[in-house]
C-alpha cells in the first residue's frame, strides 16, 4: 500500500513518499522535483505538468493556471473577475455554476470547470508516484490552505474521488508544515508549551500559525492570511514597471498582448530570484512582441521600493495571528520560515524586524508542506507503525446554526456551534425541541471575513420524522454535528430522547451509620432480618435522558451529486486512455523513424555484405519511401500503421542483423568448443595418476566422442567461410554453443569419477610389557576373588 502526501500548489506541487523509514520527495519523468502546476490542451491531446510548461507560451490560450485558486469558486465571484483574470491566460467561463475554461481540444471547443481541471492534474501527479513506486497509487493525504471554505473542501475531495484517489485527510498547509517541524522532535515539553510561530509565503497566498507543542501533541492556537499577498503579486509589481519601461524605451505596448504578458512574467520571475542572491541583475525578454529584443537593468534597492507597499501588507496578519492566540511575540520561542517567497532578503528583514529574533529555517522551505502530508498519511495508514503524535487544527471561519423558532421560544433561532479556532475534528450535540420535522442551515457567522464572492451558507439539513410525545407535548432532538477530519461540517445523525423516571436500588452498605436501623443494631437492638429472611430494598427515584429512536436527516451542501462524480470519473478515464494512446502513437511513429535511419546507415558500413546487393537495392529504396511517407501522408494516421510498416521493413532488416551478429558470435563460440575438446582429450589420453582409475575403454569413449565433435566442427567452419555472407548460415553459434554442452555432459561424470577409497590396514599385535602383564594378571585375579566371594555370599544365604 502507497503512503503518499500531495503539496498542491499554485504554481508547483510536491510529491512524498514514505519508504526505506523516511519521507523522500520523488520526482517526474524530467527528473525534476516539482511539478508546475498546469493544464493544457492540443489538437491530439491534454497536456499535465511538465509537458503543459513547453506549451504555456505558443498555446497560452489553451493552457490553464492557478488551479489551486479556481476551485470551489463561481464565474461571477469577485475575486474571479478582478484578480485571477490577470494571472489566467486561457478564457474563463461558467460550467454550472462553477468558473471554468473554455478551450480547443481535439480540434473542437470544450468547457471544463475547475473541478475536473484540479482532477486531471491529480491523475498526473498520481500516475508520477506510481511510476517511482512501481505500484499504484490511492490513499493521499492533499495541502489546502487554511483560508478554504466548506464549498472549495468539498470540491478538492470531488476532484481526488474523480482522479482515482482516495483522500485520508485534507491538512492545511500550516498544520502540514507544524507536524513536519514536531514530529521528529525528542525534547518536546510535556507542562508548559514551546510555542513556534509557522510564517509561509507562497506564490499566491501569505499565511501565519501560531503553533503550541506539547510532548506527543501539536495544537495551532491561532492563523492569519492574506490571501492576495505572494511571489506573484512581487512579479506582477516588476511587470508593471518593466511594462512602462519598455514602453518609453521601445514604443511597444505590452500590456495590450496577453502573449507578451506572460513573456514578460515569466522574464520577471527569473529577475526576481536572480536579485535575491545578487545585488543587480539584467531581465532580457527575447522577442517580447513585434520581433523586439527588451532588456534593463534593476537593482536590489530598486525592486524593494517597488514591492514596498506588500512588505508592509505583511503586518497586518502577523499581528492578528498573535492577538488571537493570546501571546506576544516576546514570547514565540521559534520562529519557523517556509515557502518560496521568503527567499526575498526583504521578507526576511521584515519579519526579523517584527519579531525582533532571528529567523530559523529548519524544514526545507519549498518541501516541507509534501512532507507534513506524507507524515499524516503514515499516521492514518495502517500499514506504517510511526511514533504518536496528535495534530490539532483548527477552523479559520465561526459557523453558525439557524433554524425556524417555535411558538414555545421565538427568539431562540441561531446559534455559534463552532467558534473561530475551534479545534478540527469536534463534534457537537445540538438539542432542539420540535413536534414536526424542521431544518437547520449553517452559515459561516462572518461574511465579511470570506473571500471575496463566497456566500457564506454551507448547508441545509432536515431532520425527518419527528412527532410529538404522547401526551402532546414537544419531543426532544438531539442533533449530532461534526467538523470532520476535512474540516468539513457534517451532520451526521439525529435521534429523539425521553425522560424516564426509574427506581435504583440503594446500597444498604452506603447508609448513614447514624440512621436508626444502624444504631439499633450497634445497641443489641433488635436485629436485622439475616439472609434467609425477606426485606424490602430501599430504593430512590432518579430521571434519566433515555435514546430513543434515530431519525433520518437530508443533507443539502455544495457536494457533487455522486451521479455526476461517476459521469467525470469515466470520463477522465477516456481522456486518460485517449492520451495514452496518442503517446503510444507517438512511441511507435518514432520507432518506425529511428529504425528507418538507424538500419540505413548500418546497410552503408557494418551490414553490407550481409545482404543479397539485388535486396539491398530494393530495401534502400523501401526505406526512402517509408521516409517520404512519414513525412508526408504519414504524419497523422494511427498506431496500427506505423506497427505495420516497421513490421515490413524487419522482414528485411531483421535477417541481415542476425546474420550479422551471426557472423560475431560463430568465432567467440568455435573457441570455446575448442578448449573444452582440447580439455577432454589431453585428460583422457593423460597418464596423470588422477585420471589412473578411470578405466581405459571409457577414456577411449571421451576421446573419441571429442574428435568427432572437432571434426563437425572444423567442417561447419569450413562450409560457413565458403559461402557469401548473405546466403544463409551452415552454422550458428547455438549449434556450436549446443554441441559443446552435449559433449560436457557426456564427458564431464566420465572424467570426474570419483578415486574408490584405499582398502583399510590390518593392525599387527603388539607385544605386551612386563607391567602391563602384571597389571593384567593382577586385574584377573582381583576379578575371580570378587566372583568367589559373590558366590560364596550367595550360598550362605538362608532359603525359607
Amino acid at each position: 500500500m502507497s503512503v503518499v502526501g500531495i503539496d498542491l500548489g499554485n504554481l508547483q506541487s510536491y510529491i512524498a513518499v514514505a519508504r526505506n523509514r523516511g519521507i523522500d520527495i520523488i520526482t517526474n519523468e524530467v527528473s525534476n522535483r516539482a511539478t508546475p502546476a498546469l493544464v493544457s490542451f492540443g489538437p491530439k491531446q491534454r497536456f499535465l505538468g511538465e509537458s503543459a510548461k513547453t506549451q504555456e507560451v505558443f498555446n497560452w490560450k489553451n493552457t490553464v493556471s492557478s488551479l489551486k485558486r479556481l476551485i470551489g469558486r463561481s464565474f461571477q465571484d469577485k475575486d474571479i473577475q478582478d484578480i485571477e483574470s490577470r494571472f489566467i491566460t486561457a478564457p474563463l467561463c461558467d460550467v454550472n455554476g462553477e468558473v471554468g475554461a473554455r478551450v480547443q481540444y481535439l480540434e473542437t471547443e470544450h468547457t471544463f470547470s475547475a473541478t475536473q481541471l484540479v482532477a486531471m492534474y491529480l491523475s498526473k501527479l498520481r500516475d508520477s508516484a506510481a511510476t517511482e513506486l512501481k505500484m499504484p497509487v490511492a490513499d493521499v493525504v492533499l495541502s489546502i490552505p487554511g483560508w478554504y471554505t466548506d464549498s472549495q473542501r468539498r470540491s478538492i475531495l470531488n476532484a481526488s474521488e474523480i482522479a482515482g484517489l482516495r483522500c485520508l485527510r485534507l491538512m492545511t498547509d500550516s498544520a502540514a508544515s507544524a507536524l513536519a517541524y514536531g514530529l521528529t522532535k525528542t525534547d518536546l515539553p510535556e507542562d508548559k508549551p514551546r510555542h513556534v510561530a509557522f510564517v509561509d509565503m507562497g506564490h499566491s497566498t501569505f499565511s501565519v500559525a501560531i503553533v503550541a507543542y506539547r510532548k506527543g501533541q501539536l495544537t495551532i492556537k491561532s492563523t492569519a492570511y492574506d490571501r492576495h499577498l505572494g511571489g506573484r503579486y512581487f512579479d506582477e509589481a516588476l511587470c508593471t514597471h518593466f511594462a512602462k519601461a519598455f514602453d518609453e524605451k521601445y514604443k511597444i505596448d505590452i500590456p495590450s498582448s496577453k502573449k507578451a504578458m506572460l513573456r514578460l512574467r515569466v522574464g520577471c520571475e527569473k529577475l526576481k530570484k536572480i536579485l535575491s542572491a545578487n545585488p543587480q541583475a539584467m531581465i532580457n525578454v527575447e522577442n517580447i512582441m513585434e520581433d523586439v529584443d527588451a532588456s534593463a537593468m534593476m537593482k536590489r534597492e530598486e525592486f524593494e521600493e517597488l514591492v514596498q507597499p506588500l512588505l508592509d501588507r505583511m503586518r497586518l496578519p502577523l499581528q492578528q495571528a498573535l492577538e488571537n492566540s493570546g501571546l506576544s511575540a516576546q514570547e514565540i520561542d521559534v520562529v519557523e520560515v517556509v515557502g518560496g517567497s521568503t527567499r526575498v532578503p526583504a521578507v526576511k528583514q521584515t519579519l526579523t524586524d517584527f519579531f525582533q529574533t532571528e529567523l530559523s529555517y529548519t524544514l526545507n522551505q519549498d518541501e516541507a508542506v509534501a512532507r507534513g502530508c506524507a507524515l499524516q498519511c503514515a499516521i492514518l495508514s495502517p500499514v506504517f507503525k510511526v511514533r504518536e503524535f496528535q495534530v490539532r487544527d483548527t477552523n479559520s471561519y465561526p459557523i453558525k446554526f439557524t433554524w425556524e423558532p417555535v411558538k414555545e421560544n421565538p427568539a431562540d433561532c441561531e446559534l455559534t456551534a463552532f467558534p473561530r479556532n475551534n479545534i478540527v475534528p469536534s463534534t457537537k450535540i445540538l438539542t432542539f425541541y420540535r413536534r414536526n420535522p424542521f431544518d437547520i442551515e449553517a452559515y459561516y457567522e462572518k461574511p465579511e471575513e470570506l473571500p471575496d464572492g463566497i456566500k457564506p451558507w454551507i448547508g441545509r439539513f432536515t431532520i425527518k420524522g419527528v412527532t410529538p410525545e404522547a401526551d402532546g407535548e414537544l419531543t426532544t432532538v438531539k442533533v449530532k454535528a461534526r467538523l470532520n477530519i476535512h474540516g468539513i461540517l457534517t451532520v451526521d445523525s439525529a435521534y429523539t430522547v425521553e425522560e424516564v423516571v426509574e427506581e435504583v436500588p440503594v446500597d444498604s452498605s452506603a447508609m448513614d451509620q447514624d440512621s436508626p436501623a444502624a444504631d439499633s443494631e450497634a445497641q443489641g437492638g433488635t436485629p436485622q432480618p439475616d439472609q434467609g429472611e425477606s426485606a424490602p430494598a430501599a430504593t430512590k427515584k432518579v430521571k434519566k435522558l433515555v435514546r430513543k429512536h434515530d431519525l433520518p436527516v437530508l443533507s443539502g451542501t455544495s457536494t457533487a451529486d455522486n451521479t455526476l462524480i461517476q459521469q467525470l470519473l469515466q470520463l477522465e478515464g477516456e481522456m486518460s486512455a485517449a492520451d495514452k494512446l496518442v503517446l503510444d502513437t507517438e512511441h511507435q511513429k518514432n520507432a518506425l523513424e529511428e529504425y528507418v535511419y538507424d538500419i540505413r546507415s548500418k546497410l552503408e558500413t557494418g551490414y553490407g555484405p550481409y545482404i543479397d546487393p539485388k535486396v539491398k537495392t530494393q530495401f534502400l529504396s523501401q526505406l526512402t519511401d517509408t521516409e517520404d511517407w512519414l513525412y508526408g501522408e504519414g504524419d497523422n494516421v494511427t498506431k496500427s500503421v506505423y506497427a505495420e510498416k516497421l513490421a515490413e521493413l524487419k522482414l528485411v532488416g531483421q535477417p541481415v542483423m542476425e546474420r550479422f551478429q551471426e557472423y560475431e558470435s560463430i568465432p567467440r563460440a568455435a573457441n570455446q568448443l575448442r578448449d573444452t575438446t582440447q580439455q577432454f582429450l589431453a585428460s583422457a589420453s593423460s597418464h596423470d595418476d588422477r585420471f589412473a582409475h578411470i578405466p581405459a575403454e571409457d577414456k577411449e569413449k571421451v576421446m573419441e566422442r571429442a574428435e568427432g565433435v572437432q571434426s563437425w566442427l572444423e567442417a561447419a567452419l569450413a562450409k560457413h567461410e565458403s559461402q557469401p555472407k548473405y546466403q544463409p548460415l551452415a552454422v550458428t553459434a547455438q549449434q556450436i554453443m549446443d554441441q559443446r554442452s552435449e559433449l560436457v555432459r557426456f564427458a564431464t561424470p566420465i572424467m570426474s569419477k570419483p578415486k574408490p577409497k584405499p582398502k583399510p590396514a590390518t593392525p599387527e599385535p603388539a607385544a605386551a610389557s612386563p607391567s602391563a602383564s602384571d597389571n593384567a594378571s593382577e586385574q584377573a585375579s582381583s576379578t575371580q576373588g570378587e566372583k568367589k566371594d559373590e558366590t560364596k555370599s550367595t550360598s550362605e544365604m538362608d532359603v525359607d
